[in-house]
């Protein structure tokens, strides 16, 4: 899809315009920070400990899923940059999908591996929306330093895109790249 879709929004230029275009970016450029704090927050409460042992506090008391909640923020907040909010919906849409799968794969994982504890955290925690009233957190948190590295390197990936669309963006404006569609 990626391979199919990418063409077209390099011959594309997203509808708006002006301060509505910049507030756009601004407002995707947000969300992908958000995505980068979230990912690495995530990732200081399950780095070493995934798969070995249930986490249940910080971000994993708001919901099930925060790397992915997160990411798909991140893909939201791509598509923002790009300037068009059909993208951003089309790129959250398909990272949602996408993140969906993975989740319940792991869920079927976790539930087998960790039994009545999961199913019991299952129950009072949200699959994927956060809902910060359950928040709950450690004093101490121990945290896998090669793991948040990893995070923070996949996290930027996410930032490292916006000059590429701002390049995308003056090729089109001094006539270089055509323009062959408007996304809004």
């Amino acid at each position: 899809g990626a391979l199919t879709t990418l063409p077209l929004l390099i011959l594309a230029q997203p509808t708006w315009e002006g301060v509505t275009h910049e507030f756009i970016e601004i407002a995707g450029i947000c969300l992908v920070f958000a995505c980068m704090v979230g990912r690495m927050w995530s990732i200081l409460y399950v780095g070493s400990k995934k798969n070995v042992e249930l986490v249940t506090t910080g971000p994993y008391s708001m919901m099930r899923n925060p790397l992915y909640f997160f990411s798909c923020t991140g893909a939201v907040g791509v598509g923002l940059m790009y300037g068009s909010l059909l993208v951003a919906l089309g790129l959250g849409l398909v990272a949602y999908a996408v993140f969906s799968v993975t989740a319940a794969k792991e869920a079927d994982f976790l539930g087998s591996k960790f039994g009545p504890s999961y199913e019991a955290y299952s129950r009072r925690t949200p699959h994927f929306w956060p809902n910060p009233a359950l928040y709950n957190d450690e004093h101490e948190v121990y945290f896998s330093p090669k793991a948040l590295r990893r995070t923070l390197l996949d996290a930027t990936l996410f930032l490292a895109i916006f000059p590429a669309i701002e390049l995308l963006e003056y090729l089109h404006v001094n006539g270089t790249l055509p323009i062959l569609m408007h996304v809004l």
